[in-house]
């Protein structure tokens, strides 16, 4: 299964790679927090928060705070609500600044384990309220919201690396992919079902059964309205439970 799951992701970059050749390509760095802060049996909350920086790694891209309240509806099955703030850098002519997109998101997590291998799938569904720039004298402005639907499939794996019944410390390979499609209405975006694809790689360590941290190559292909962009990011990213 390891072995398996290895050579799919090598394929997955490799067909990556072939399609992005001709692409815009761009160089980021990317961080993350993961937390679930437990309420009780059944509930708990989701607190993420990112920070990507720009290709020249001078510069904020964006900022996403996504907090969320979980409902378990069993130990493999998990639903989830939240709101998310994004401020990401845009650009008219040569004024940019950081403006905020809103989001309001719902997802389904399926946990489930083959052989010793955690597969995690996410479904999530997004409404977007993306702002409208404008120059307002020499500065960038927002100047309204337009709407949009977004629809995620991502599924992650996490490869043991140490034999172990259970597995609370040690190094692992985590392996992943998601995909977005826009719905519905898609002129306030790019106009296409396809928006873009993030495959990625990682090593981890497990300090405990509460608490990983991870850094690897993520490659992120987006469709924009006349061309593609060929996001190159590295990430470190910490998983916690409280």
């Amino acid at each position: 299964m390891r072995i398996f799951l290895c050579l799919l992701f090598c394929v997955c970059c490799l067909f990556s790679f072939k399609t992005t050749t001709l692409a815009q390509v761009q160089h980021s760095g990317w961080l993350a927090s993961f937390n679930t802060i437990k309420l009780n049996d059944k509930f708990s909350l989701h607190a993420e928060g990112q920070l990507r920086i720009t290709d020249s790694v001078d510069q904020v891209q964006t900022i996403l705070l996504r907090p969320g309240l979980n409902y378990h509806i069993n130990k493999s099955l998990v639903i989830t609500g939240g709101y998310a703030f994004i401020p990401n850098r845009r650009t008219i002519g040569n004024t940019a600044n950081l403006l905020s997109e809103h989001r309001i998101w719902q997802q389904l997590v399926y946990n489930q384990k083959i052989s010793t291998v955690s597969v995690a799938h996410r479904l999530r569904l997004e409404q977007r309220f993306i702002p409208k720039a404008r120059l307002v004298g020499n500065e960038l402005d927002t100047n309204g919201y337009d709407k949009a639907y977004r629809l995620r499939y991502f599924i992650r794996n996490i490869v043991p690396l140490v034999k172990q019944e259970t597995f609370n410390r040690g190094w692992f390979v985590a392996l992943q992919n998601e995909v977005f499609l826009n719905i519905g209405d898609k002129s306030a975006v790019n106009g296409r079902v396809f928006d873009q694809n993030r495959i990625y790689g990682a090593i981890g360590y497990r300090v405990s059964n509460k608490f990983d941290v991870e850094m690897g190559y993520l490659n992120q292909y987006s469709k924009t309205r006349s061309s593609f962009t060929n996001n190159h990011a590295f990430q470190i990213a910490f998983y916690r439970k409280f």
